[in-house]
């Protein structure tokens, strides 16, 4: 089933940038207009920092912001988070870092597919979420 066309243009931003985060943005719209997952690997735009998904939204009350795809079915969630990142979240034992190449399989910004979601959509403004903001909101600020 489409989406209707004007909750479509609310998102429209936010799909642009994401789909831009793919070598292949054509492919990924031809993907979401079959009503499926398209397949973004991380890279140089982002890195994906993956946690449960219940630590995820305790992060979000406590004012991390920065897109986060959540996936009901597998209890995970996805920060988008800079690609220099990385070391910011080593030693953070609810954080699995997923580098360069990993492929994250993302819905579009306003719909939910396959049971994962948009818990805060990208934007299409390009912001990510801060690894010492999430560090913090996740219990660890300081160590």
């Amino acid at each position: 089933m489409a989406m209707p066309k004007s909750i479509a243009r609310l998102h429209e931003a936010g799909d642009a940038w994401l789909a831009g985060c793919s070598p292949h943005p054509t492919v990924v719209r031809m993907t979401w207009e079959k009503e499926e997952l398209a397949p973004i690997a991380t890279g140089t735009r982002w890195l994906a920092a993956e946690t449960r998904l219940l630590p995820a939204m305790r992060a979000l009350n406590r004012k991390c912001h920065g897109p986060v795809l959540c996936d009901t079915e597998t209890d995970a969630a996805w920060w988008l988070m800079p690609a220099t990142a990385a070391d910011a979240l080593s030693g953070i034992q609810e954080v699995r870092v997923r580098r360069a190449g990993w492929t994250l399989r993302c819905p579009p910004t306003g719909w939910q597919l396959e049971g994962r979601f948009w818990m805060n959509r990208p934007d299409g403004s390009g912001l990510l979420t801060d690894p010492a903001a999430l560090v913090a909101a996740l219990g660890h600020a300081g160590k």
